[in-house]
């Protein structure tokens, strides 16, 4: 076992002690152990500690014994990641605030814990309509037999549907909790964690016994997103957790796709916000949708050029569609080679919210694609 190990959890039950201030205290120390040990005098010179926080750290941990409380500690918990650990997932590591402490329940795959299996997450609603639902189903079930991972949150609705289709389909899924991995949340989903650690699994920086709270499930969000390579959003209105995840994992660098909806449906507004803001559109070929998902940079090798070539133009004119006047601009507007979004609203003269909209009704009619950071191709 690594002593690091032992102080990860002790510096985590000091209250106030966030993952920022114990990335501190390791650049400065060098470990946590010598961290703990250190003259309050030293502290202060850890950013962020000021005599406030000092005396409130000596006062707490002058009542701890660090093996004493991972003797204890392991009795209720006998299953959990610190980032000392070699089996951290590799993704969470590569986050601003990874969490110190990560428990888990159901069978670990090392390959998924180093990145070697793409991860993807899909989040949403958790009164979804029955087009959410649907595409849900639809999307868990393709990208599973495609050799995808899927990561989702466990609550009611959208997160319900994508774990049971993974699993109906033969694959592996990841449920990220708001609450201890040993509490099912809601209740009616007690069978489906059941069903997932019999081949996936539960994961939660909550400790055995930690009931609901508000106020933990927007801080999964950022561990749904850390672990995923990408983000899919079904269905989301405007004050949704689920835009969190999505605004989360942007931040985190990690591609974020949308389900289209209708624009008179309330649980649609917070898609088409993310549409607006520049979020890909999930298309209505999946085959196109894995193509663009192959293009994501493997964990263990160089950054390549995408899996997939955009084909070159046609020597010949084509005939131009039958489009109405403000699609053509757009049209027009993409280089024959991947254009940047802030290129073609450039080239088109028009403001961004109404060049995302007329490129989404382009993708919708098959005549553009949307890749990877924010660049379209003609089709």
């Amino acid at each position: 076992m690594s002593e690091e190990r032992v102080y990860w959890l002790a510096w985590s039950q000091i209250s106030g002690i966030g993952p920022i201030a114990l990335q501190r205290l390791q650049e400065q120390f060098g470990t946590l152990k010598a961290a703990w040990e250190a003259p309050a005098a030293e502290l202060r010179r850890v950013e962020g500690f000021g005599k406030q926080t000092v005396e409130k750290v000596a006062g707490e941990r002058s009542q701890l014994e660090p093996a004493q409380l991972f003797e204890k500690h392991l009795e209720k918990n006998p299953k959990f990641w610190t980032p000392a650990d070699a089996d951290y997932p590799r993704l969470l590591l590569e986050i601003p605030s990874p969490p110190p402490i990560v428990y888990y329940r159901g069978i670990t795959n090392p390959d998924e814990i180093q990145g070697k299996i793409p991860t993807i997450a899909i989040v949403g609603t958790r009164n979804p309509t029955e087009y959410g639902r649907r595409w849900t189903r639809k999307i868990s079930t393709t990208l599973t037999r495609s050799g995808f991972a899927i990561v989702s949150g466990m609550a009611a609705g959208i997160d319900t549907e994508a774990h049971r289709s993974c699993l109906d389909a033969g694959g592996r899924t990841l449920a990220v909790l708001g609450t201890g991995v040993d509490i099912a949340y809601p209740k009616e989903n007690r069978p489906l964690c059941e069903r997932v650690m019999e081949s996936g699994l539960l994961i939660s920086e909550f400790p055995s016994g930690t009931k609901p709270n508000a106020r933990n499930f927007p801080r999964r969000n950022r561990i749904i997103a850390g672990l995923s390579r990408a983000v899919f959003v079904m269905e989301a209105p405007q004050r949704s957790g689920a835009l969190i995840t999505a605004h989360i994992a942007n931040d985190f660098c990690r591609d974020v796709y949308v389900l289209p909806g209708r624009l008179d449906d309330e649980k649609s507004h917070g898609c088409l916000k993310l549409i607006d803001g520049g979020a890909g559109v999930i298309p209505v070929d999946l085959d196109q949708l894995l193509e663009q998902l192959g293009a994501i940079p493997q964990l263990d090798v160089p950054v390549q050029l995408p899996l997939f070539e955009p084909e070159p133009p046609p020597k010949s004119e084509p005939e131009r569609p039958n489009l109405a006047p403000e699609l053509l601009k757009i049209l027009d507007a993409i280089a024959p080679e991947p254009t940047p979004f802030d290129l073609i609203v450039e080239q088109s003269g028009m403001d961004a919210g109404t060049v995302s909209g007329l490129l989404l009704q382009l993708e919708l009619l098959g005549f553009v694609t949307q890749l990877p950071g924010m660049r379209y191709e003609r089709k």
